[in-house]
């Protein structure tokens, strides 16, 4: 059977969505000629960008004060097996019992932002996925927007977020997913590649 790869990426470009609410906005995506082949003999971009740009992944430190930084989890752990749940057939049967077969990444799918119930929530809490990967946003009913990252934060683990959604609708079960941020150590995040290979 032939593999297909499929890069969930978003592009950095001039359409990337930066983050803004009220009167905070995320750093702005600049990249600018540094020097050009005619002046230096090869080109060089410089390129501006914060750590929650485009595709990322969120370590616990972005929502805990003292939370883990993005050096603290091991390669090993953003390669391997995924468990995907669509998350409109959970909602919508209410069913907290997964068939979950030891995958270390979970896959959390929707067709648009998504509210799941705290019982929901819980029960995926429990599974010891410590990356989590969702398309679209997930909030808990009757909880504030920001609950869901905060509790994710708690647990130890690290999401994934800002898939390209359109793209993510071809991800089936039984593949491997590679979510490879920049190598930035200190930091509550980075932008990254991720790629599912099914």
């Amino acid at each position: 059977m032939p593999t297909e790869i499929i890069d969930l990426t978003k592009a950095l470009d001039e359409n990337l969505y930066i983050y803004s609410e009220g009167t905070y906005s995320d750093p702005p995506l600049k990249i600018e000629d540094w020097c050009s082949v005619q002046s230096q003999g090869y080109k060089v971009s410089r390129v501006s960008l914060g750590t929650q740009c485009g595709t990322h992944i969120d370590a616990p430190s972005h929502f805990l004060e003292g939370g883990a930084e993005l050096g603290a989890l091991p390669i090993e752990a953003l390669i391997g097996e995924y468990f995907l749940l669509d998350l409109d057939d959970v909602a919508r049967s209410g069913n907290t019992k997964f068939d979950y077969q030891d995958e270390p990444i979970l896959f959390l799918k929707s067709n648009a932002g998504i509210e799941i119930s705290e019982e929901i929530f819980n029960s995926l809490l429990a599974l010891p996925c410590r990356v989590w990967v969702i398309v679209y946003d997930v909030s808990i009913s009757g909880r504030d927007v920001f609950h869901f990252n905060r509790a994710l934060a708690k647990a130890g683990k690290y999401l994934v977020e800002n898939v390209d959604e359109r793209v993510a609708m071809r991800v089936k079960s039984g593949g491997e997913i590679f979510a490879l941020p920049l190598r930035l150590v200190s930091t509550s995040g980075a932008p990254c590649r991720v790629v599912v290979r099914q």
